[in-house]
């Protein structure tokens, strides 16, 4: 932090947290109550003060000099934030905050009313963040002006009564009944859609899938491959529909690995590649990761590891892949396969490897090899800011650590993403 005024401030607000805390120890019911009142107020002020300083930052385009494409991704690795609780910080900056033309006048914030009640405490972060929601609809561009003015003056009022979801129910109902007329009459069909979300488990094995299609061809297709493995093995298959959806559907997926014509994936043909640690191995296979679906359990290895499709990939006791590797200016396979073994993706973000690339960390012109121990993987994301800003990446004891810039991280300590095939590793 900067000396001056701000260190003075500072110092101000963590005195004032220090004497509340003092005071809370010994505090009736009814002061405790009003204590979280007041940390609440305390709060919101709080929180219009970083929208204001994101705000400022993102008009000066200092997130954009150091690197960033976005300021989501900055305020990330600054302040350890999720993307949401950034994006939601950035949604509010652009919606509350006054800004500035292109000829250098002073413009009102796009939600006038509600950065009122924000700048009075009125109104949470999440009430802002549900009042932009319910005007950035579809049915809220087709008001008038006037009428877009009034529901938002509308919302921004009943932020001090309802709670953020509850405004944003309200306020999607308020919406439809100003807007009477409704969309215009289209003699067209609507767009299909056509939808398949995959979401591996944080930190655990598998994942779900969530999917949508509009198109009666493409879901046929589809549900005709599953209901055809679907259906009960024998008299005593008394597996429920859904399981046997669902494994009809992976049997489906593992054939076509084996013996469909699959484009490239990442800069190689999509096989299941099992990662096994050497002790793992010499302790009778009990356990391994795969690249989307995490741990697999020691029956499902022992099942896999009978398929000549599989790729093993055997780790040492440190994480690093053994015995892979060869140079070359691109990227071999087998050296893109053991970088993906030990970075598990994304070695800053976690992207699959199907989404990365493999950076030379002592790049190829000043004399780095393509192999192993120079190579670590990256979304096209992170290996733009290992590029372009002052993000640096490094092998210590084998693996990836990124060391943030100073304004990230005064001390800059490395930082490594946690993998689940590295846990017990020293």
């Amino acid at each position: 932090m900067s000396t001056g005024p701000l260190v003075s401030a500072h110092q101000h607000l963590a005195a004032a947290i220090d004497e509340l805390s003092a005071a809370a120890a010994g505090a009736t019911d009814d002061e405790l109550l009003s204590l979280l009142t007041l940390c609440e107020g305390v709060t919101r002020r709080l929180d219009r003060l970083t929208v204001d300083t994101v705000a400022t930052l993102e008009r000066r385009g200092t997130f954009t000099e150091r690197g960033y494409r976005s300021p989501v991704g900055a305020l990330g690795d600054l302040l350890g934030w999720e993307r949401f609780e950034a994006r939601r910080r950035v949604t509010a900056a652009e919606h509350v905050c006054a800004r500035v033309g292109l000829d250098g006048a002073p413009l009102p914030a796009r939600l006038p009313a509600t950065a009122e009640v924000f700048e009075a405490g009125q109104a949470s972060l999440r009430h802002v963040d549900a009042i932009a929601r319910v005007l950035a609809s579809a049915s809220a561009e087709r008001l008038t002006p006037e009428a877009w003015a009034q529901a938002e003056a509308q919302l921004a009022a009943k932020a001090s009564v309802y709670t953020p979801s509850e405004l944003q129910s309200w306020g999607v109902a308020l919406v439809e009944l100003l807007d009477q007329d409704g969309a215009e009459p289209d003699d067209h069909p609507p767009t299909p859609t056509n939808e398949l979300h995959l979401t591996r488990h944080p930190g655990g094995a598998g994942g779900r899938l969530k999917g949508r299609f509009d198109d009666a061809a493409m879901f046929d297709a589809i549900a005709s491959v599953v209901d055809a493995h679907a259906k009960p093995l024998t008299a005593d298959d008394d597996r429920p529909a859904a399981q046997r959806q669902a494994e009809a559907l992976a049997d489906a997926c593992g054939y076509v690995l084996d013996h469909g014509d699959l484009p490239q994936s990442g800069g190689r043909r999509p096989h299941l590649n099992v990662l096994i640690r050497l002790d793992d191995l010499e302790n009778r296979a009990r356990g391994a990761i795969l690249d989307f679906g995490g741990t697999v359990s020691p029956e499902s290895l022992r099942m896999l590891a009978c398929d000549a499709a599989v790729i093993p990939i055997v780790l040492n006791g440190r994480g690093q892949p053994l015995d892979i590797g060869r140079l070359s200016r691109a990227i071999p396979d087998g050296i893109r396969r053991a970088v993906a073994a030990r970075d598990g993706g994304c070695a800053r973000c976690g992207r699959p490897p199907s989404w990365c690339e493999v950076h030379h960390i002592l790049p190829w012109e000043d004399g780095g090899e393509t192999k192993v121990d120079n190579c670590v993987m990256v979304c096209k994301v992170c290996h733009r800011l290992v590029h372009h800003s002052e993000w640096q990446v490094r092998l210590y004891n084998g693996l990836p650590e990124f060391i943030p810039p100073a304004w990230i991280d005064a001390e800059r300590r490395p930082r490594r993403r946690p993998l689940p095939h590295l846990l017990g590793v020293a």
